[in-house]
């Protein structure tokens, strides 16, 4: 799919940011099939060779496989501030609703 700079220019700004959260979902996606997908081929090929992750790795690599890391919140709502954003993954619907404003999620940043 291509889209042309006519087509962006004719879209409100509404319509360009729930563009941008939709592009930022599927590359956040496609970046954890990728990383997956590398993780599995690089076991495989190590149990093809014989070896084991830690054996290639060491120990501590092999306990974190698969292991997501927790992020400081970068955002907090300013209604509720025990709602928080880290900035990774999909934007909480406050945060999207905030945007809908036509508000700057730097306003937001903690």
């Amino acid at each position: 799919m291509t889209i042309k700079k006519s087509d962006l220019a004719d879209m409100s700004l509404p319509e360009l940011r729930q563009l941008q959260n939709a592009v930022a979902a599927a590359i956040a996606t496609q970046e954890k099939k990728a990383l997956k997908e590398a993780k599995a081929a690089i076991e495989k090929t190590a149990r093809e060779m014989g070896f084991s992750i830690s054996e290639i790795f060491g120990a501590d690599a092999a306990k974190n496989i698969g292991k997501q890391t927790v992020s400081a919140p970068k955002y907090a709502d300013p209604a509720d501030p025990s709602r928080t954003w880290t900035g990774r993954g999909r934007k909480p619907n406050w945060i999207k609703a905030y945007l809908d404003q036509g508000k700057s999620l730097d306003d937001l940043a903690i």
